[in-house]
């Protein structure tokens, strides 16, 4: 620096060609590399999903044939504890020191060279109005899902699988879903303090409106104290299956999760996978407005993602629950972020095999 000159005229450097002035007594005027905003670190930038082009026009996501849209639903008016999931989307989008191309150790393959996969941003939210909240989010579920891109949404409290799904469920039909529901609560309650929409209910919800027979639903998680007989009662009328945590405890959660593919497998034609954080150890994911102690292990859960969205034709998902106000150096958003990211990777590899991944109505099921 003591060799540069220390008066530069500081506009010498504003015509062209000139290597004169403050950039080039400071070496800023040198032939450096530029990078696009996909390559650019996490930090810097829009916060969308890895850096993902955010395309929220159905029709640019026809037009791109997206494999994959992620999507947010900041919404957690319909919480009965804790609130605070409505910041779930940012800080999972957040989540991240990745970008560019990726490549998965565990499955041995680069999702992004053959997937299409975008953010395609959040629904129309405002505060304090659930009926509204739900709608929306219903809509964008519905438009995205309508492109034939597989929706990822991105919560928000649990309610908002009551929207979502059934969006999903209008898409696929006359086809049928079934729902992979990880949790600590089974969320089958008939009402949760006289309200219908809460966090508690959306899998009642989804049955008794028919978007999603019972007996094509399989929970994987439950314990602690919720809910009471009764309810077990009436999921058992509806032919549910669920696996509680002592289950896990004493089989193993690889021969739990391999039970759960069999029974997910054995109806539906498409699967809706629901991941409600909380189904993770508090310990390890401490930022969840219902927290249950005695939970699954972040890499069971990871694990788990890979092995069902390999195994099942897969048509929607999201992960929800996320409160990064009660988060701790974003572990609990760190692991949402990448159970969405084991699900796209074996996308990708279902994809690399010969499976078909993005929905399409007209095409065969045998090839991509």
């Amino acid at each position: 620096m003591a060799e540069r000159p220390h008066d530069p005229d500081p506009a010498a450097g504003t015509d062209s060609g000139a290597n004169a002035g403050f950039a080039a007594a400071n070496g800023w005027d040198k032939d450096f590399e530029t990078y696009s905003d996909y390559e650019l670190p996490t930090y810097v930038g829009p916060t969308t999903f890895m850096n993902l082009p955010w395309i929220t026009d159905p029709e640019e996501l026809r037009r791109r044939k997206v494999d994959v849209a992620v999507i947010g639903a900041p919404f957690d008016d319909a919480v009965s504890h804790r609130p605070g999931a409505r910041f779930g989307p940012r800080a999972i989008r957040e989540a991240q020191y990745t970008s560019g191309a990726i490549h998965s150790l565990q499955l041995d393959v680069d999702a992004f060279d053959l997937l299409t996969v975008v953010d395609a941003g959040d629904a129309n939210i405002v505060p304090a109005w659930i009926e509204r909240g739900h709608a929306m989010i219903y809509r964008k579920v519905h438009e995205v899902a309508a492109t034939g891109a597989i929706p990822i949404i991105l919560g928000g409290d649990h309610s908002i699988t009551w929207p979502a799904a059934t969006a999903v469920a209008e898409i696929r039909h006359p086809g049928s879903i079934g729902i992979v529901h990880f949790d600590a609560h089974a969320d089958t309650a008939n009402d949760s303090h006289g309200v219908l929409a809460s966090h508690g209910t959306p899998m009642r919800r989804l049955i008794e409106s028919g978007a999603v027979k019972g007996k094509n639903f399989v929970q994987v998680g439950l314990r602690g104290y919720w809910p009471p007989v009764e309810t077990f009662e009436w999921m058992q009328q509806q032919g549910l299956r669920w696996h509680f945590m002592r289950e896990i405890e004493e089989r193993g959660a690889e021969a739990v999760i391999a039970q759960a593919i069999e029974e997910a497998l054995d109806g539906p034609d498409y699967i809706y996978l629901s991941l409600d954080i909380d189904v993770i150890d508090p310990g390890m994911a401490p930022g969840t407005g219902t927290p249950e102690p005695g939970g699954m292990l972040t890499r069971e859960v990871l694990r788990a993602v890979r092995q069902i969205v390999g195994a099942v034709d897969l048509a929607g998902m999201d992960i929800v629950e996320v409160a990064p106000p009660y988060d701790h150096a974003e572990t609990t958003a760190m692991a949402a972020n990448r159970a969405a990211l084991e699900a796209i990777s074996a996308l990708a590899v279902r994809k690399r095999d010969g499976s078909y991944v993005r929905w399409d109505p007209a095409a065969t099921r045998t090839s991509s």
